[in-house]
């Protein structure tokens, strides 16, 4: 490899744009541009040659403070140069990048920037709004045993600095670090190292494997932890026994020279506990040393080590303590290591709940399919389903995978992925969904996704992104977590010094005890649990009832919109036309039903979308259609056609006054229809005008219902169509909206949501449609309807399962249960902290000559954190005001 002069990219000779040769020397480039800027002034670059080649990710130039990453960008060698201009121009806005270089021939792009200012995270994400992707791979990796949150922002540093490496999240609910990198410059033997150098063992991620496998692996890290406490919990009774010899009958009448033999006993008995059941205290606090670091593990380390060395000490050489401070704390070490492995037991046992939505996902999965191969039947696990095979589903039995039926018809419920209650009734050519219940026919059909690609597993891999997700507020915690454990260790320190110091006698006991104590009850495990705990259950709450949340950031944001915003057609609307009203003339004789089969017979072989609508609405009500003869279409005007005899004309105004037709009263009836945001047109049968047939997207039976519970939740709802303002302000009526923004044309809409931004209000789009996916992406929360386009759906960050607007008040209800409940764990956190430390340290004993022992510290600090998953675990009882069963 040899390095561009001007920009710096590593480059291949052979495929290099162009060759210079500058005193002796040849040099290579990557781009026309690099190549003028050359020619123009050699020998300002003459000397980069020489300079070593920067990394391919976080390039370091000795002379320069700035990094360097390169890019690839994916469909910019297909789009070609206008692509890299545009991506160098939004770029180059940017505050602390440098020099963007593009080879769009390769679809590289390469950007120099000040870390200090700017993350390559905040680069990929701006590339992202240009309308590219910035390729590469995203990986979970699980991380055994972390449960120490201010190792959290260690992990995501040192994963950060991994050349290769555009972002990294760890987070402690799941044990999972989430990993965007490039695979071409690193490698899962760098991200796992990257993570080992911490002192944690990393393996494939527990949430990409079976239900059966999470529970097992659940259940052997419990167990466990568990002979761990019982191994402590049993030393720690001959522990006590000699700790205090004074409250126990035989004991207390044994000598001091007997007493000191049993202290030995003690330590010895003592050190498999430390270096045993507390293994991963001390294993995780020479990791964090080694990076001179400091996290929980060093305080529960330093805390046990301490007491345990002070009490070797004092009993080898009680000559050098002051009278009456030679006494061992060898239960300190053996009760506070078994109670804060109890309180991580019990953690793990509880957070095995929090996961229980994503169970009931992976459980919907059936288990066995009936493949038809060779003209027989046979039964085979789902996992080796092909696409394209035949497989029969009879009644009673789940659909295994997705597909499109051949033959045969039913209903199938699809609530647990929909939460629609109704069956649905399908037909040859309709799409099933895998894990939905099949309820009366039977029916074969073709398989068109299988394993990871069919709409459960996706839904189950979207909500596991989510819980792997951080909310804006897990951030604030996890900063605060990585500047804990320094200032408990001061005030450790300090504590230590003050008892020593002005203390009563024993004054070197008191000061021990104090500063153990300290190290003990600080807790930032329980801050670092707070937010991700809450997440799990708050996202697979969503989940269960038809909500897609993509990102913790989205659930967040959602629970403080004041504005909604809803697309009319297909959100508010069905999205399709339908008959709503057929009224016959004053002096006609004909029956509506006549009047009706005549019109639709007419638009039988009409190509208008409106022809459709009433065609299937003479069929739902059982008319016998004719067939048309000499069918003629007037553009802009309507159709006519002679049927049964009778000639028959259908259309606007314009096409009866066309045909000297009388309308008598119809005209006035036809304005109030078309204000009720319906479309009227005239009928005419043997020069006579008949009627009017009218046609409307009509509104979903639930869109006015929904509307109605947000504006209770305080929120303004706000219509944006295309259509006209009249059409418009009939379906706001209808539904009681707040405000209608009419006549907006599609790349518009977007405008139209940041005009609403920049009244200060929070903005949530909902929307289905192609032409809404900019708007969806401009709101704060872009919500989608699952009904809608894929366009649309990958643009939103919640997406709504169920085609109703029932979904947007039940994502709002949990995005407000979620973060109430984030916020309640934070605040017990907080507090228990900031109550806890200043009691340890001794605040209370001049007052009421209380002290907080070690063992109390322990204690209090394991089952913090089990309070925080528990309180986690109430939100498992949430009930959205709409039930989507």
């Amino acid at each position: 490899m040899v390095k561009d002069p001007v920009c710096g990219m590593e480059i291949e000779p052979g495929t290099a744009f162009a060759t210079r040769e500058h005193m002796g020397q040849p040099y290579y480039f990557c781009s026309e541009n690099c190549v003028k800027q050359f020619d123009a002034n050699p020998h300002q670059y003459a000397h980069h040659s020489s300079q070593p080649a920067a990394s391919a990710t976080t390039g370091f130039n000795p002379d320069s403070s700035l990094l360097q990453v390169e890019l690839p960008i994916l469909g910019l060698a297909k789009e070609g140069q206008p692509g890299g201009v545009l991506i160098r121009s939004v770029l180059e806005k940017l505050h602390g990048v440098e020099r963007v270089v593009m080879n769009a021939k390769a679809g590289i792009a390469v950007v120099d920037y000040a870390p200090e200012t700017i993350q390559i995270l905040d680069i990929v994400t701006t590339i992202k709004k240009t309308g590219y992707q910035v390729g590469g791979a995203q990986k979970r990796i699980s991380i055994e045993n972390i449960r120490c949150a201010s190792c959290v922002g260690f992990i995501e540093n040192e994963l950060k600095a991994t050349p290769g490496v555009l972002n990294a999240s760890v987070n402690l609910g799941t044990q999972e670090a989430t990993v965007d990198y490039l695979p071409e410059q690193t490698s899962l033997k760098q991200l796992n190292t990257a993570i080992e150098s911490w002192g944690y063992k990393t393996r494939p991620a527990v949430s990409e494997e079976p239900v059966d496998q999470q529970q097992a692996a659940h259940e052997k890290e419990y167990q466990r932890l568990m002979r761990k406490f019982w191994f402590a919990a049993l030393v720690s009774i001959p522990v006590l026994i000699t700790a205090y010899p004074k409250f126990i009958p035989i004991v207390k009448d044994w000598s001091m020279e007997t007493l000191r033999i049993t202290w030995f006993g003690a330590a010895l008995l003592t050190l498999p506990v430390l270096f045993w059941s507390g293994s991963d205290f001390f294993t995780g606090a020479w990791a964090a040393l080694k990076h001179r670091a400091a996290n929980m593990n060093t305080l529960i380390a330093l805390g046990t080590g301490a007491a345990w060395l002070y009490s070797v000490v004092a009993i080898v050489f009680p000559g050098i303590f002051p009278e009456g401070t030679s006494e061992p704390f060898f239960d300190v070490v053996a009760v506070v290591i078994a109670l804060v492995v109890l309180g991580q037991a019990l953690e793990i046992r509880a957070k095995g709940r929090t996961s229980e939505a994503i169970k009931k996902l992976m459980g919907l999965q059936a288990k066995t399919a009936r493949v038809i191969r060779n003209d027989m039947e046979m039964d085979i696990p789902v996992e080796e389903v092909l696409v394209g095979d035949v497989v029969q589903v009879r009644p009673g039995e789940k659909v295994p995978v997705d597909g499109v039926i051949l033959e045969g018809s039913s209903a199938v419920d699809e609530s647990m992925l929909t939460g629609e209650s109704l069956p649905a009734s399908k037909k040859v050519g309709d799409e099933v969904i895998g894990a939905t219940l099949n309820k009366t026919g039977a029916f074969k059909f073709r398989t068109t996704k299988v394993g990871k690609d069919t709409a459960l597993a996706q839904i189950v891999k979207m909500v596991q992104d989510a819980q792997n997700s951080k909310a804006p507020i897990a951030r604030l915690a996890d900063t605060i977590s990585g500047y804990f454990v320094p200032i408990v260790m001061i005030l450790a320190v300090l504590t230590f010094v003050v008892w020593f110091d002005f203390g009563p006698q024993p004054q070197l006991v008191y000061g021990l005890v104090t500063a153990v104590s300290v190290l003990i009850i600080a807790c930032p495990c329980a801050l670092g649990l707070a937010t991700p705990m809450s997440l799990m259950v708050g996202i697979g709450k969503g989940a269960e009832n038809g909500i897609l949340i993509r990102s913790g950031e989205a659930l967040q944001t959602a629970q403080s919109i004041k504005t909604v915003v809803l697309d009319k057609t297909g959100t508010i609307t069905k999205g399709k036309p339908e008959l709503t009203d057929v009224i016959v003339a004053a002096q006609q004789s004909i029956l509506s039903d006549e009047l009706l089969r005549l019109a639709a017979s007419v638009e039988t072989v009409s190509e208008h979308p409106l022809a459709e609508a009433i065609v299937e609405g003479a069929k739902a009500k059982g008319l016998a259609l004719g067939k048309p003869e000499a069918f003629e279409a007037i553009p802009g005007h309507g159709v006519t056609a002679t049927v049964d005899g009778r000639k028959v004309a259908l259309g606007n105004l314009k096409m009866l006054k066309r045909l000297n037709v009388d309308l008598g009263d119809l005209e006035a009836k036809s304005e109030t229809l078309a204000n009720d945001g319906k479309t009227p047109m005239f009928a005419a049968v043997d020069g006579k005008a008949a009627g009017i047939i009218a046609v409307a997207d009509t509104v979903k039976e639930d869109s006015k219902e929904a509307i109605a519970a947000l504006h209770q939740m305080g929120i303004e709802v706000v219509m944006i169509t295309g259509d006209n303002r009249r059409t418009a302000e009939a379906i706001a009526r209808q539904v009681g909206l707040d405000r209608v923004l009419a006549e907006v044309l599609p790349e518009d809409k977007a405008h139209n949501v940041h005009l609403l931004q920049a009244e200060g209000k929070k903005v949530a789009m909902v929307g289905d449609g192609i032409n809404d996916a900019p708007a969806l992406a401009q709101a704060d929360v872009g919500l989608a309807i699952g009904t809608g386009t894929d366009v649309a759906i990958e643009a939103s960050d919640i997406t709504l399962i169920k085609g109703s607007l029932k979904g947007v008040v039940t994502a709002i209800e949990v995005s407000r249960a979620t973060m109430r409940n984030i916020k309640q764990n934070l605040v017990g956190a907080f507090i228990y902290n900031i109550l806890g430390v200043p009691i340890a340290m001794g605040v209370l004993f001049p007052f009421f000559e209380l002290l907080l022992s070690p063992l109390l510290a322990g204690a209090a600090m394991a089952f913090s954190s089990v309070t925080v998953v528990s309180n986690a675990n109430r939100l498992r009882g949430f009930r959205p005001k709409f039930s989507a069963k």
